[in-house]
Parts: C-alpha cells; structure tokens; sequence
C-alpha cells in the first residue's frame, strides 16, 4: 500500500468562475480514471489535502466523500481514503477527458504543469437517417435576446406588447390558482383556452367548430411534425410551396415524406401542376393566407381545386395561417378551412407572432375524425402545455385585451409596411422592389435579376442588418433573387437606417 507522502497530486490551476468542491472533484476524479492515482493508493488526509491547496476541509471531505459514493474511493476510520482497486483495468487517456470550459470560453484538459493542452474531439454519436434529417434545423438555436433591429422578419414588436396588464393577469390567477391547474391537464388543452379560440377563429376566420376540434401545442412545428408522423409513411409524397416555408419541408422529409415542390405564382400554389405531377400525394402543406415568403393569398379557384383533390384523394390539408391577421386593407381573409365541409383540413395558427415569441403557444383546429389520433400522439411525444401560461392566455382573450392589441399592433405594422414601401421606392428605385404589403410582419424585397441574394444577406449581416434571402425558401427550383424584410418589430427610424445601409451594400 502506498503511502501518502509518496503520492504528488499535480491538479490544474482552477477555471475561472468554477466553484472549489467541483473542480477538486474534478481533478480527483480524472486523476483516477487517467491512472496518475492507481488502484489501492491512499489518497492524503483532508486535513493534509486541505492545507496544501488553501481549502477548507469540509470542501475536502465533501469531495472524498461524493467519490466514495460513486465507487471511486474506499475509505475506513482510522485507516484514510484509498482508490478502489475494482476499476475496470481499461483507464481514459487524455484525449478522453472532458473538456472544461472556462468564463472566457476556452475549453480543454490541462496537462499536470497546469498548461493548457488542447483535447481531441471525441467522434460525433451517430444519428439514424431520420435523426440526421432532423438534425438540419432551420432555426437558430441559440435563440434571439438581443434587442429586434432592422429587418428582422417574423416578430411583433416586443416594447408595444402590454407586459405590464399580462403580468397583473398572470399575478391575478396565480392568486386565485385551483387545484385543477396544479396537476396534469388534458393533452389536448386547456379547455376554457380551447373555447375562446374556437369562438375567436369562428369569428375572425370564418371557421365553425368547437373546443373539442381544438389542440393546443407548443408550436405550429409541432403540428406539423405530428401530423407528418401519423398520416405519412416513408416514402409517400407530400406537396410544399416553392418558394415556401424550410421548417415544413425539414420535418416532412425528417418523417420520410418524399417532398414536391410546387410552383408559386401571384395566385398561390398551383395546384393544377401539382395534380398532373404528384396526384398521389397523401398530404399538402399550404399557407393560403399570405404565402410564404412571397405574399399572395390562394386564389378562390385554387382554394376549391385543393379542396375537390384531398377529397378524391382522401389526402389532408395542413393550413399554416401563420401572420394573416394582420390585414391591413379590409378584414382578414376567411381560412380555406372554412370551405372544408368534409374533414380535410387541419388549421393551424400560433400565438407567439401575435403576442410574443416567448409564448410558444399554438393551436391546431382538426377535423373530427382526427382529433383522438393527433391527442394521443401529443400525450405520449410531449403530454401538454403549461396549464399556468394557457390559463393566463385565457384571461387575455376572454377579457377582451386580446382583440384590442391584434386592432392596435395592425394599425401600427400597416404603417410601418407603408414606411417601408416608400422608402424603399425613394432609396432603393432599380436596385430593390418592395410590392405592395397587404399583410403580415414582414415582406419579400425583390432583387435585379442575377444578384445573389445570400451574399446581398450575408454582407448586410457585417454592417448590422437581419435578412432572409430568398433563395433560403427554394426548393426544387431556383427562387427569384431577393430578400425577406421583417417591418414589425422596429420604428421608422430604423427602417430607414436599414434601408440607407442596405442601398450601400448594394450599390457596392
């Protein structure tokens, strides 16, 4: 048995901002699996431990006392802290050893002089051929905190949303919380949140249904990626705008859908080239309110072809109404949804470009016939929305403050889209077309022939500016050269100073 003087622990200068108890763990711990400390050597006393590195014995023994627990040490009374001799005889060797990422964010091992040395990456897990597919997100991961500057697409503007009222909501029913709302809820939803929607989309959309038609989800993704998982099997075709929305199109084909562009036009999808080129298709995604990214809303016509080929078909219709509320010349356009009389339509709409992204709040409205199916797969893949945040969405639909904010944000984006328009036509004449913007948060931008568009993007990115380029939403065919321009989430100030840098860049 070895003795403790003869044992020199080497241990790694301590990271910034990493507290004592984990970094000596750490440093013990490697020190074992790496075999600097063999089986059955007798580790220093704590008390001797603690004086060496300036370190209060309870933090000793605090970390003899966690290895022990995990079967790294043995320890007796009297006798000291030993290294099991029942390790695996197989040790890690330095390019196995986890990586520590310090507040600057380095990251590496430390050799035993405390010099940092840099590990090998250890090989990526493999994925299935569905977990590879899933795996080509076409969001950001890392989320967007940083305050919305010209032309970030696909948000409201977060400083003209009334925090102030939801948070008295939320204060008030957290007060008055029942128990009902402290357990599980019903996978399908809140119920008296489902009512209120129903009675909302029946309105506004022209829709007629029920609570019981109603699903509440995270996302329209969500929506989306279950309902490809239940209708589709490998291989089966699925239609998809082209030009139109990556997030679909990721998770169609994620579900093993053989995905079909269709063409695009100034009426929508065209849906007389999709049944001469793909009739069997067993589902069609759509965004028959305001397409995206282009614009325009199906045409009546195509509305009734669509529905006539899911009923011959016996196909579904997946309708992502994702910003159509906001209209700004006359109502918002009844939903295709409302057209379908035999159940083949399923209608998603989401709260968190109408309120906030942080909401992650949507809802689906579903044909009877595939209510039972869709909940059970939401029970068992995601069980439910937090029931607090869907009982405070209630209190804001029910007490009216909902249909007042959708009536004041769409006076105000109908006149930042105005802005925008005639800035652009005033700056930008022959370098950029902006069409005329009827609806929603943001609006294509149209670029010369032959610009490519993802450089156009990626340089306004250097001076400061968010753009989609349009070339981003193609699928089977190239998209027309441009940009995706997001008017809501910002002032005329900076929609103008956007537009003075993005004239720069190109007439660079």
């Amino acid at each position: 048995m070895r003795r403790a003087e003869q044992i020199e622990l080497a241990l790694a200068p301590r990271p910034d901002g990493m507290p004592l108890q984990r970094w000596l763990y750490d440093e013990l711990r490697t020190a074992i699996l790496m075999g600097r400390l063999s089986s059955g050597a007798r580790l220093p006393s704590s008390r001797d431990l603690a004086a060496r590195f300036a370190l209060s014995r309870g933090t000793v023994l605090g970390v003899y006392s966690q290895l022990t627990a995990e079967g790294y040490l043995t320890g007796a009374v009297g006798r000291g802290s030993f290294v099991t001799s029942e390790l695996p005889d197989r040790r890690i060797d330095s390019s196995d050893r986890p990586s520590i990422r310090t507040r600057g964010g380095r990251s590496g091992a430390h050799d035993r002089h405390g010099d940092h040395v840099d590990d090998a990456r250890p090989r990526a897990i493999a994925l299935s051929a569905r977990g590879r597919l899933l795996a080509r997100t076409a969001f950001q991961v890392s989320g967007r905190t940083s305050p919305a500057r010209a032309f970030r697409a696909s948000q409201p503007d977060l400083d003209a949303f009334p925090f102030d009222l939801w948070a008295r909501l939320a204060a008030k029913r957290t007060r008055r919380t029942q128990r009902d709302l402290l357990g599980d809820g019903e996978a399908q939803g809140y119920r008296p949140l489902r009512a209120a929607i129903a009675e909302y989309v029946g309105m506004s959309r022209g829709m007629t249904c029920t609570a019981d038609n109603v699903v509440v989800l995270g996302s329209v993704q969500q929506a989306i990626d279950l309902s490809a998982r239940l209708l589709l099997d490998p291989g089966d075709a699925a239609w998809i705008e082209d030009p139109g929305y990556p997030g679909a199109r990721f998770v169609l084909e994620a579900a093993g859908a053989r995905v079909v562009g269709v063409p695009v036009d100034a009426g929508g999808i065209d849906v007389e080239w999709a049944r001469q080129h793909a009739p069997d298709a067993r589902l069609a995604y759509v965004t028959a309110g305001r397409q995206a990214p282009l614009g325009p809303p199906l045409v009546l016509e195509r509305r009734l072809s669509l529905l006539e080929w899911a009923r011959d078909r016996d196909a579904v219709i997946i309708e992502d109404d994702y910003d159509s509320e906001y209209r700004f010349e006359g109502n918002p356009l009844a939903a295709l949804k409302s057209l379908d009389h035999h159940g083949h339509v399923i209608y998603c709409g989401t709260f968190s470009k109408l309120l906030f992204p942080g909401l992650r709040t949507a809802y689906a409205i579903l044909p009877d016939r595939f209510v039972d199916p869709f909940v059970a797969a939401l029970s068992l893949t995601a069980r439910h929305v937090p029931l607090d945040q869907q009982s405070v969405l209630h209190a804001f639909i029910a007490d009216g403050h909902f249909g007042r904010h959708i009536r004041r944000m769409r006076m105000l984006y109908g006149e930042r889209a105005e802005a925008l328009k005639s800035i652009a036509d005033r700056r930008l004449s022959g370098l950029l077309h902006v069409p005329r913007i009827v609806a929603g948060l943001d609006a294509p931008a149209f670029l010369p022939p032959g610009i490519d568009d993802a450089d156009v993007a990626h340089r306004l990115a250097r001076e400061g500016i968010e753009t989609r380029p349009l070339s981003l939403y193609a699928i089977d065919r190239a998209a027309p050269s441009g940009l995706v321009l997001g008017f809501a989430s910002v002032g005329s100030d900076a929609i103008e100073s956007g537009m003075i840098a993005l004239a720069r860049v190109l007439a660079r």
